[in-house]
């Protein structure tokens, strides 16, 4: 029973550091990456749908992505998706067959306010964590009629060494994040 509540803690908190560093792909950095762009939603015959299932994406050069439809009667809703996605400064452009992607370079004041917006995504993961520790910990204590209040007590250290493990991990996902970021 323990063990059960603890497990799932585990696989909740690892699923939830996942999402984070996928997040943190998500924010540009001096480099193009093609992660970026996969999530875009592109409105396809009236439906949302991201860029990836759409085309493929390719990066050539540090600052250039070029998107290869897979139906080329989606090559202007691509473009204008792209061009309206936040955040990006991306500039598309559509040859008939492609849509070719130029992100310009960085301002340190760009740089910072993407430091700043990565901080947030690790705020908002750590902050799963930790609810993934209270449901788990509200779960233990339901238990304690059944198995005692020492086993709960120790299954609640462990519970918080777990959660700390998992918060350090996003730590140090932020960190190299940032490095990336800050690069110039």
């Amino acid at each position: 029973m323990i063990s059960d509540v603890l497990a799932e803690a585990k696989e909740k908190m690892t699923k939830a550091v996942e999402v984070a560093k996928d997040d943190f792909s998500t924010v540009r950095t001096g480099r193009i990456n093609a992660a970026l762009f996969q999530k875009i939603p592109v409105d396809y015959y009236g439906t949302p749908t991201p860029l990836a299932q759409l085309a493929s994406l390719q990066t050539p050069e540090a600052r250039t992505l070029i998107v290869t439809p897979y139906d080329k009667s989606a090559l202007k809703e691509i473009e204008k998706a792209i061009a309206t996605f936040p955040n990006l400064g991306a500039s598309p452009t559509n040859d008939g067959t492609i849509v070719r992607v130029t992100i310009p370079e960085l301002t340190q004041d760009r740089r910072k306010e993407f430091v700043k917006i990565v901080r947030g995504k690790a705020e908002d993961a750590k902050v799963s964590v930790r609810n993934i520790r209270r449901r788990s910990k509200d779960d233990l204590d339901a238990l304690k009629s059944e198995v005692g209040d020492d086993e709960v007590a120790r299954a609640e250290k462990e519970l918080e060494s777990i959660t700390k493990t998992y918060v350090d991990a996003i730590d140090e996902a932020l960190k190299r994040k940032e490095a990336e970021l800050l690069e110039v």
